[in-house]
């Protein structure tokens, strides 16, 4: 049995352990396959494997084909005796596929987010910053690749990991908190770094139905996930270290139907401008490749500020 126990709702502790609680669980895979293929149907939660098999059913397809997410939500500041602002609404989208291999499960995943405006919904290409009464350009998230690397035994994420069973519905917990020292330190990028250290937050609960988990004929299993980040201001925005940090929540669907269950406006934007986006990257690379819109950012700011070496200013400005 893991040390790591999953949350148990109040009143519901003393009235299931999770052994009682996973044969029920089987009991409605059973109901929903048919009894002769009950046994069959069955993985362990507390098991690593089990547990890490599930959790790929929902984020992946153990098949190893594509699976594409979309992502909608809003983006918040939060500045302390200020209060709090809508600062964007978003949609983002993922795409992703898995591999396995001889020690793991390699995830292959590369995503984009777009900023839009709070009250139309329209993709953003630039946006008055309300702290700072200035017109930017608006930088979306592009990253290209964010692979993750899925151990048996031990890693980074170490099976198993927390859930919950109630009934017919599966949630995964999973909560990832970053400190490090930033690519981009506030001596070199005064108006563009928070920090010089990077600090964010990124939660999430994946909530799937036992019923397809445990279907050994189902490869990909429907999956809702919500999604909250806490973490520094954007570069684009040009507000240096000033108080405050930003927060994103969002919910996520599996688009089991492809790319046709994307917004039309999200869609056309996409296949015209990050066409690339709506497939997964198929190269493993070094997981120290991967991107985050702080790695994007300075990237594009260097090319910017070109061969000057210093700090030049403002890069985003649009007045």
């Amino acid at each position: 049995m893991s040390s790591k126990q999953p949350h148990v709702p109040q009143g519901y502790a003393n009235r299931l352990t999770r052994r009682e609680a996973l044969a029920g669980a089987a009991g409605i895979a059973a109901t929903a396959m048919g009894a002769d293929t009950a046994t069959a149907a069955t993985l362990d939660l507390d098991d690593p494997r089990g547990n890490l098999t599930a959790l790929l059913k929902l984020q992946a397809d153990i098949s190893g084909a594509d699976v594409l997410g979309g992502f909608p939500g809003e983006v918040w500041g939060w500045v302390p005796g200020e209060g709090n602002r809508l600062l964007f609404r978003s949609y983002g989208i993922g795409a992703s596929h898995i591999e396995e291999v001889a020690d793991g499960w390699r995830f292959y995943h590369r995503e984009l987010m777009y900023y839009l405006d709070p009250d139309s919904g329209e993709i953003l290409q630039d946006w008055v910053n309300p702290y700072t009464g200035k017109r930017v350009e608006v930088m979306h998230i592009l990253n290209d690749p964010v692979h993750r690397f899925y151990a048996f035994e031990g890693g980074r994420f170490a099976f198993p990991w927390p859930y919950t069973v109630m009934g017919d519905d599966l949630v995964f917990r999973i909560s990832v908190f970053s400190f490090r020292d930033s690519v981009m330190p506030r001596m070199d990028y005064p108006l563009h770094s928070a920090d010089n250290k990077y600090q964010a937050a990124e939660l999430w609960m994946m909530n799937g139905r036992v019923s397809e988990v445990m279907n050994p004929d189902i490869t990909s299993a429907s999956c809702v996930t919500s999604w909250s980040r806490v973490g520094q201001w954007l570069p684009f925005m040009e507000m240096g270290n000033r108080p405050g940090i930003m927060v994103y929540h969002s919910d996520s669907y599996k688009l089991l139907e492809g790319v046709r269950q994307l917004p039309p406006d999200i869609l056309a934007y996409t296949e015209k401008h990050h066409a690339k986006y709506l497939q997964s990257p198929q190269e493993w690379q070094s997981l120290r490749l991967n991107a985050s819109q702080l790695t994007v950012s300075k990237q594009e700011i260097d090319t910017r500020w070109g061969d000057s070496g210093t700090p030049v200013g403002s890069v985003f400005a649009k007045d």
